[in-house]
């Protein structure tokens, strides 16, 4: 196994189109470290927000400005809450678009059937194949607990774990961010059948 040392970026050695997903817990630095491998792209960055903007909740609006705060100035934003395939298709190899993140995406289309909802996830999923630049998508792990008691909370986790699953099979870097750590769990896992 190549140990690699840890300044080691894999934007840096590759090639103008990849997918790298950042996935992990609530406050554990998923969407830091997906900044970070953003900066060192030298690329043009694009921060595609999920969210949707909603003045009736300030707790929502400070961890939004948090996440703004954080961000350099040069770095455009989108708020795309659901269009997200419409939004990568129109990306060049010059560009780096953060996608933050694919469970707030999810939670504005919950309400979707499930025929429905296929054929988003589907579009997602053909145009992250079909990028041209560096897509980097943020994820929330949400199955590690509990099984929920209510159905949406059941379906919002099933919907968004097969998600990940999906994304990261087509994905060519998946880090898992835990504990402080970011770790390339694609260069020391093996990839399911």
């Amino acid at each position: 196994m190549k140990f690699l040392s840890p300044g080691f970026c894999p934007l840096a050695a590759s090639m103008n189109r990849q997918i790298i997903l950042v996935t992990g817990a609530a406050r554990s630095g998923k969407s830091e470290w997906a900044e970070e491998l953003a900066k060192r792209s030298h690329k043009r960055v694009t921060y595609v927000a999920t969210a949707q903007l909603d003045a009736a909740d300030p707790e929502w609006q400070q961890r939004i400005q948090r996440h703004q705060q954080r961000r350099p100035a040069a770095w455009a934003t989108e708020w795309v809450p659901e269009n997200l395939a419409a939004a990568i298709q129109f990306m060049t190899e010059e560009d780096c678009f953060l996608v933050d993140s694919l469970g707030t995406w999810l939670a504005n289309l919950l309400e979707l059937d499930e025929q429905t909802w296929q054929a988003q996830e589907a579009g997602l999923l053909q145009q992250l194949e079909q990028a041209a630049g560096t897509v980097i998508l943020v994820a929330e792990e949400t199955g590690w607990g509990v099984v929920p008691a209510y159905a949406a909370g059941r379906n919002f986790r099933d919907r968004l774990g097969n998600l990940i699953r999906r994304v990261g099979a087509i994905a060519d870097t998946v880090y898992l961010v835990t504990g402080g750590y970011a770790v390339n769990v694609s260069a020391i896992g093996v990839p399911l059948p």
